[in-house]
């Protein structure tokens, strides 16, 4: 038997669009012999469809769609396909999250997800009730255990908890299976390819049967999707796999012999190749602009930034904008200006002192000759946001803000001037990857695409004379270390001083930092999302608290305190 896996880049909401694919995609995999062809968790709705999900209109749109789905396609050919159905009973959440086999023209069987996420980015409980217990799916022969994304999730021995007390894969292979096939929507994150061959390789040595697994390919808003869609044998090893970050169809015969499939990707293309496809996907599905334009500070992550905008969208739809303040250095304009020819790109050389003077001017009698500070500085990166922004309203151009993950986490950006912007492409990558992506960029190019000095340079936002990034913050070596153990591993202070050896003050300080500029983060644009944990929808903290690590002490101390007096009562 020849079986289709149909990894597809679905727009969210367009379900005229999603359908046309999916019938598509469905006649190519018959055309070349299929019997049955695979599609990703939701891909009707598209993936995540958030409170599109509470309007009856669009439920009952999604479920006319399938219902032409179904008629649409061969009528030989099995379908398995993902999209929100209702849930008929009276009790519970009026929706599930159901994986649909269709053929001959309707729909002949429902599987609900038993297992629904509600952590990180996923609120799935917020719509879909968990599905009962399901059969195996028969079909043409075969004892399918299909299933839903999170429901392989809970299968690690290994893992020191686990967050659900079911287990649908051991339940389903409990009843005598042929074959696994889950469909996903599973956002991307670097790592997540050895993540989930990990998952797929112990649950096929566990039960000796293979295994199908088809991810949503795209971007949609924050969440990158990268595919990697496979079929897995018996014995764990995968026998196909898709190329990330694209559409594919992938074609298994049952009967032919595969080579041993072997992974030959590096995290740093995984990196690059996903903030691409978050640009492309952003700007296209958004149907809203003619052009991207960002600021050219002649620093690192606005080089980063527009090369990957490049790559995205072509030099013709880019746009870049050096905005010299007197602090400027002659070298960083001289760089932009490389930059932009090396690239091909649209280059504006626009001025910003006589905006930052009248600014001065108009402050000044309530200023009253106060010193300038750090005031006068936001002024400069204010004016260069207002004038990225008459570009933006003037010529439908996407705004493209460059800071980067590190400089977010500790507030090392003026609101309203640096973070103005539609998107954040940088807002999940660390300074030190950000320089490991331009050194990728130039590799992959073999020349500077980024000049050598913006990668030599000792970073600045220059906002006044001979600043340095290393005046405000440790060096990114230090401070990004401390970051990654702090944000996506949730260590605290005392775990890690233990696991690098730096001083305690100063980890507590960045740990504060970041606390306390929560406000910042929740006025940025939404940024494209690569690590475990991202700063936006993932990572809920509040703005107003009162919470501070000096508390814990505190707390402890009181603790010991009554113990001790109620000690001394007792005796």
């Amino acid at each position: 038997m020849k079986i289709a896996l149909a990894q597809l880049n679905p727009i969210v909401g367009d379900l005229q669009g999603n359908r046309r694919k999916i019938v598509d995609f469905a006649h190519q995999a018959y055309r070349q012999g299929a019997e049955l062809v695979i599609f990703p968790e939701m891909c009707v709705a598209g993936y995540p469809p958030q409170d599109l999900l509470d309007m009856p209109a669009f439920i009952e749109a999604v479920a006319h769609t399938v219902e032409t789905i179904a008629l649409e396609v061969p009528r030989e050919l099995g379908v398995i396909l993902g999209a929100p159905i209702r849930n008929e009973s009276p009790v519970g959440k009026r929706l599930f999250n159901a994986a649909l086999l269709l053929e001959g023209g309707r729909i002949v069987a429902r599987v609900p997800k038993r297992l629904l996420p509600t952590y990180d980015v996923f609120d799935e409980y917020r719509y879909f009730e968990p599905g009962p217990p399901q059969p195996v799916v028969e079909w043409r022969g075969l004892r399918i255990g299909l299933h839903i994304c999170e429901d392989m999730w809970n299968n690690e021995d290994w893992a020191p908890y686990h967050l659900y007390d079911e287990n649908p894969i051991d339940e389903l292979a409990a009843q005598g299976i042929d074959l696994f096939v889950n469909i996903s929507a599973s956002p991307f994150s670097l790592g997540k390819h050895d993540e989930r061959s990990r998952i797929i390789e112990g649950i096929c040595r566990e039960h000796g049967v293979p295994f199908i697994y088809v991810n949503q390919v795209g971007a949609n808003t924050e969440l990158i999707f990268d595919g990697d869609s496979r079929v897995h044998a018996p014995d764990g090893s995968i026998l196909l796999c898709a190329p990330s970050f694209q559409e594919a169809l992938l074609i298994w015969d049952t009967e032919a012999d595969y080579a041993p499939y072997v992974h030959r990707r590096t995290e740093i293309e995984d990196l690059h190749d996903a903030l691409v496809l978050g640009i492309r996907d952003y700007f296209y599905k958004t149907g809203a602009f003619e052009k991207v334009v960002l600021g050219l500070s002649g620093g690192i992550d606005s080089a980063v930034v527009c090369a990957l905008a490049v790559a995205a969208l072509g030099p013709e739809r880019v746009v870049g904008v050096a905005m010299p303040s007197k602090y400027s250095s002659p070298e960083s304009v001289e760089d932009a200006r490389q930059l932009a020819e090396n690239l091909g790109i649209t280059f504006h050389i626009i001025p910003i002192m006589p905006a930052v003077d009248a600014f001065r001017e108009m402050l000044r009698p309530v200023f009253d000759d106060l010193p300038e500070d750090v005031t006068e500085e936001n002024i400069q990166a204010r004016v260069r946001g207002v004038t990225l922004m008459a570009l933006s309203n003037k010529f439908r151009y996407l705004l493209l803000s460059t800071g980067n993950k590190s400089e977010m986490a500790v507030g090392y950006v003026t609101l309203y001037g640096d973070t103005n912007g539609g998107l954040a492409v940088l807002a999940d990558v660390y300074k030190t990857q950000v320089y490991r992506l331009a050194r990728y960029i130039n590799a992959r190019a073999g020349r500077y695409v980024i000049p050598e000095r913006i990668l030599t340079k000792p970073p600045s936002a220059e906002l006044r004379p001979g600043q340095k990034d290393t005046d405000s913050l440790p060096p990114y070596e230090v401070l990004d270390v401390i970051l990654q153990r702090y944000i996506e591993h949730r260590e605290e202070v005392d775990e890690i001083v233990a696991a690098t050896g730096f001083d305690r003050a100063l980890v507590a300080d960045i740990l504060r930092r970041v606390d306390r500029n929560e406000y910042k983060r929740r006025q940025t644009p939404p940024g494209l999302r690569v690590t475990g944990k991202a700063f936006g929808i993932g990572r809920r903290l509040p703005i107003v608290m009162r919470w501070n690590r000096a508390v814990l002490e505190e707390v402890r101390r009181n603790h010991t305190a009554a113990l001790q007096t109620q000690s001394e009562r007792a005796s």
